[in-house]
């Protein structure tokens, strides 16, 4: 598991501020250092308010006294190597023999990044975050239920729901399918029957304002009339290969994984009724931010598990070149994948290395150099500039800023009554492309901006204590 665990990073590399960590790490920091994020905390703590994850992290560090980035890499690694070997565990009670444990966690483990149909979810992500904490918890639930140990399992998703209320509701409810399936006789089992069994989740909300229309439009994956053709593929393709595999699994004798074939297609189906209530009828708009196509999660880490293990015992068998065969490229293309997505950031970002991207080089002289009450205005789409790799300014810089399109508006989608705070911010940096100074005072003035961050051949006769080739960090006004 440990040698898996460093491949997986080999292959799938290390980026601690990117992407969502803009959501999580800040909630972390302000545990540990209140005075911190003096204003915006409402765009991050809606999320670390219903979640142990940063008191978690938190404390971990305090007890421990390991510098934060090095802390955060620990915790990673160690969600990585946790994920391994629950799916090691379950694959155990699946399949009889060990190389078809090897081939169901090894195609995990070189699978690491990708992408969950059209759910905006990776099987695990390339930063610290509660989804990997909550993603072993839910696989070792379920190998619980299977095992009949159902107080250990309710343990697990204790622990699931403490990190990530919403992933961990998807364990209990495959859990609760499974249990479900195993009360009936064989002639009983029927998708309707078990459907039945399920509590109902679907209410009706309030009609959404236009300012949490104009947020959700940034997060068409909760949609699921508005995914491609080869999302929607990622969503039916589970059915056929998941009855194949049922049948494959009652020919041999399998009956854990017969089982879990079996309840994996009545979770699905349940979910996929429900995403489909919540897309047709608009008066269910709202109801979009439960995500319930987030259970493929799960589901895709099961499914590529029997993968795994029926490819080793029936195809790829004792033959070393085979396995090298197949896992070689694989791991090459989902290497590269990575390098295509971060192309202007080391592949692993280690804690003790000075960044090689010019956006982080950026945000680090922010961390170090700039006042903790300093409130900065940043081109609200700065997350998809060239070069910038998705890095998250408050995760890294450690310090406030106006509301931006991708992370902020995540959090409105999530949380409706921060919608009207995140449209006032978002409108007033309009146009970032084309401001002016004169711009940028009427955000001190409304806002308390105190600081900025330009393209460093666009800095509108700032003062600009911070240059490289591709930003500029400036004051506002004297």
């Amino acid at each position: 598991m440990l040698l898996l665990t460093l491949g997986a990073l080999a292959v799938h590399g290390y980026h601690p501020f990117a992407e969502d960590a803009e959501i999580y790490l800040p909630g972390i920091k302000k545990v540990l250092h209140p005075a911190l994020y003096p204003s915006g905390t409402e765009f991050f703590e809606s999320h670390a308010s219903l979640t142990l994850f940063p008191n978690l992290i938190a404390t971990s560090l305090r007890i421990t006294h390991i510098p934060f980035d090095y802390a955060i890499f620990i915790w990673y690694l160690a969600s990585i190597f946790l994920l391994l070997l629950a799916c090691w565990e379950f694959s155990g009670i699946c399949f009889e023999t060990m190389r078809a444990r090897c081939g169901a966690v090894g195609l995990i483990a070189s699978l690491l990044t990708l992408p969950v149909a059209g759910t905006a979810l990776y099987l695990m992500d390339q930063y610290l975050n509660p989804r990997n904490l909550a993603a072993f918890a839910g696989v070792f639930a379920v190998t619980r239920v299977l095992e009949k140990k159902f107080a250990r399992a309710a343990i697990w998703i204790v622990f699931a729901a403490a990190v990530h209320p919403l992933m961990a509701s998807f364990a209990l409810a495959f859990c609760a399918v499974l249990i479900s399936l195993d009360a009936f006789s064989e002639k009983m089992r029927k998708p309707a029957v078990a459907l039945a069994a399920l509590p109902p989740i679907v209410s009706i909300f309030a009609p959404p304002s236009p300012a949490y229309r104009e947020a959700m439009a940034f997060h068409i994956s909760h949609f699921l009339l508005q995914w491609q053709w080869y999302e929607w593929l990622g969503l039916i393709a589970p059915f056929p290969i998941l009855i194949w595999f049922a049948r494959i699994a009652r020919s041999r004798n399998l009956k854990n994984l017969e089982r879990v074939c079996y309840a994996a297609m009545v979770y699905e189906l349940v979910y996929f009724a429900i995403a489909l209530v919540i897309a047709i009828p608009e008066r269910f708009e709202a109801l979009a931010r439960l995500q319930p196509l987030r259970s493929l999660h799960l589901l895709y880490l099961f499914m590529l598990m029997a993968i795994g293990g029926f490819i080793a015992e029936y195809i790829l068998k004792g033959r070393l070149w085979r396995w090298l065969l197949l896992f070689l490229p694989m791991c090459a293309g989902m290497f590269l994948a990575q390098r295509a997505l971060f192309p202007s950031t080391t592949h692993i970002e280690w804690p003790w290395a000075a960044p090689k991207n010019q956006w982080e080089q950026a945000f680090l002289w922010i961390r170090q150099n700039t006042p903790l009450d300093a409130r900065f205005a940043i081109n609200p789409f700065y997350m998809e500039a060239p070069g910038e790799d998705r890095i998250g300014f408050r995760a890294m810089a450690e310090r406030s800023r106006l509301a931006d399109a991708n992370k902020d508006s995540g959090a409105v989608a999530m949380f409706p009554p921060l919608a009207e705070e995140w449209w006032e911010q978002f409108q007033a940096q309009k146009n970032w492309q084309h401001f002016t100074q004169a711009d940028l005072l009427r955000l001190r003035e409304k806002y308390g901006v105190s600081w900025t961050v330009l393209r460093s051949r666009e800095t509108l006769g700032l003062n600009c204590p911070y240059q490289n080739p591709a930003l500029a960090v400036c004051q506002i006004g004297p």
